[in-house]
């Protein structure tokens, strides 16, 4: 899918492209002093992190008043979801660098006002509840729900895009954990998946 069939899709109004638009120049130009995506995906970029990213609001519940993305990183999906979704977005980002870049293109973006963004690891993040938990490329899904379960309540909906390796991480967590579990496939990969889940919980020790 090209540019210009990716901006079609989004089927938003052209304010909202020429943000987004601001926002792909604003990156091509920063992933030449710090390495936020790979060259090759810059190519594609549209399709590869954009729609990408775009894809995952149709598994956020109705009312979704906060959202928490981990180790946002380039801005994927933390700071393309605020442009498709009324949220309050809450992104995790340690390292410095990025976390500059993130609230410069907050501010392109023209959403620096719902977007709280955290230069800090995950563990010193204080504990707070939230609606929706999104993750790309942060770590192992068991890692990832043992880190951040103690911001999931009974009505928290994580969306986790996993790639093509979706089943074989989701089988190593239920091991250790319980919920309602589903795999969905993603529409920029069609070898890929995202694990949407809810009512996530630790299981009982002698408990299946």
């Amino acid at each position: 899918m090209d540019e210009e069939e990716v901006k079609d899709q989004l089927d938003v109004p052209r304010e909202t492209i020429e943000r987004l638009e601001a926002f792909v120049d604003l990156l091509r130009s920063e992933n030449q002093r710090q390495n936020l995506v790979s060259s090759a995906s810059l190519e594609t970029v549209w399709e590869r992190h954009i729609l990408d990213s775009v894809q995952l609001v149709r598994f956020a519940p109705d009312g979704a008043r906060t959202w928490l993305d981990l180790g946002t990183g380039a801005g994927f999906p933390g700071l393309v979801v605020p442009l498709f979704h009324p949220t309050h977005m809450i992104l995790v980002e340690s390292r410095r660098l990025r976390a500059e870049f993130l609230r410069t293109a907050a501010e392109t973006l023209g959403i620096a006002q719902r977007v709280e963004i955290l230069c800090s690891k995950l563990e010193a993040v204080p504990t707070r509840p939230v609606d929706v938990i999104s993750a790309r490329a942060f770590a192992p899904l068991p890692k990832l729900l043992t880190l951040a379960e103690r911001f999931s309540t009974s009505g928290t909906v994580w969306i986790l895009p996993k790639g093509r390796n979706a089943k074989s991480e989701l089988d190593a967590a239920r091991s250790s954990w319980q919920g309602d579990f589903r795999l969905e496939p993603s529409l920029t990969d069609a070898e890929a998946q995202i694990v949407v889940a809810s009512r996530v919980r630790r299981k009982t020790r002698g408990r299946s």
